[in-house]
């Protein structure tokens, strides 16, 4: 097992990187190269939980497609975790993420478990102080609960009925709604990720419920600028009067 916040957006020189983890891809960036030095350390069945810069999860060039696709395509990715931007302060103030992975050698991934974590229980400035808001614990309920979807996926389309275990004859609403996308914790089929270039950002996948927001009549707002201008020349006028 691996558990790791390893040193990111730093570069090495190309001559003093190991060979075997530039066969695994072609970089100079840290946080690439520890990603391929832990699935070069890990076992078959080994696991990892990786601490990494948001970058990783969307980056475009050539190097951070692959480390994603290694991972996707040829080993487990178990889950991926979105933290706010103030969990390394005062240190620093970089965008994080923890990436769940199973080393395999042969594939596995199916579906993928996204969790947005807004909160951690410290407040997001310089100073992180104690709050009340933390996800941690519900993330942590949320994880060991987790169920993967047993369906089948196609072109991003669901072919069949979600059934959450084999024996389930009939799918619970409750397990159903693991489906869907707008709450903190939610699944991803591998196609879609693939069909995405393996982007992992959250903002991807995550669908967001917007509030209908109702505003007045323009005849309404328009008077409530007139009443609003008058006050203003009232008290224009008793400016003037002070002044002489």
């Amino acid at each position: 097992m691996v558990l790791a916040n390893p040193p990111f957006k730093g570069s090495l020189e190309k001559s003093t990187i190991a060979k075997d983890l530039t066969k695994i891809v072609s970089t100079t960036k840290t946080e690439l190269l520890f990603l391929a030095l832990f699935l070069r350390l890990l076992k078959i069945g080994g696991r990892a939980a990786v601490i990494v810069p948001d970058g990783v999860l969307f980056g475009s060039s050539t190097a951070h497609k692959k480390i994603r696709q290694i991972i996707v395509d040829e080993h487990k990715l178990d889950g991926v975790i979105s933290m706010p931007s103030g969990v390394f302060k005062p240190y620093a103030g970089v965008s994080t993420a923890v990436l769940i992975f199973t080393k395999t050698g042969v594939g596995g991934t199916d579906w993928v478990w996204f969790y947005d974590m807004t909160a951690d229980g410290l407040s997001l400035d310089d100073k992180r102080q104690p709050v009340e808001e933390n996800d941690i614990p519900d993330l942590l309920e949320k994880w060991h609960s987790r169920v993967v979807p047993n369906v089948a996926v196609k072109d991003g389309k669901f072919q069949g009925l979600p059934l959450f275990n084999k024996d389930d004859e009939v799918v619970a609403e409750e397990k159903v709604g693991k489906l869907d996308r707008t709450g903190k914790a939610f699944f991803v089929p591998m196609d879609e990720i693939q069909g995405n270039g393996y982007d992992l950002s959250i903002n991807r996948y995550k669908e967001v419920e917007y509030d209908e927001v109702r505003y007045d009549a323009p005849k309404v707002i328009l008077q409530r600028l007139r009443d609003l201008e008058e006050e203003i020349l009232k008290d224009l006028d008793v400016l003037g009067g002070l002044l002489g």
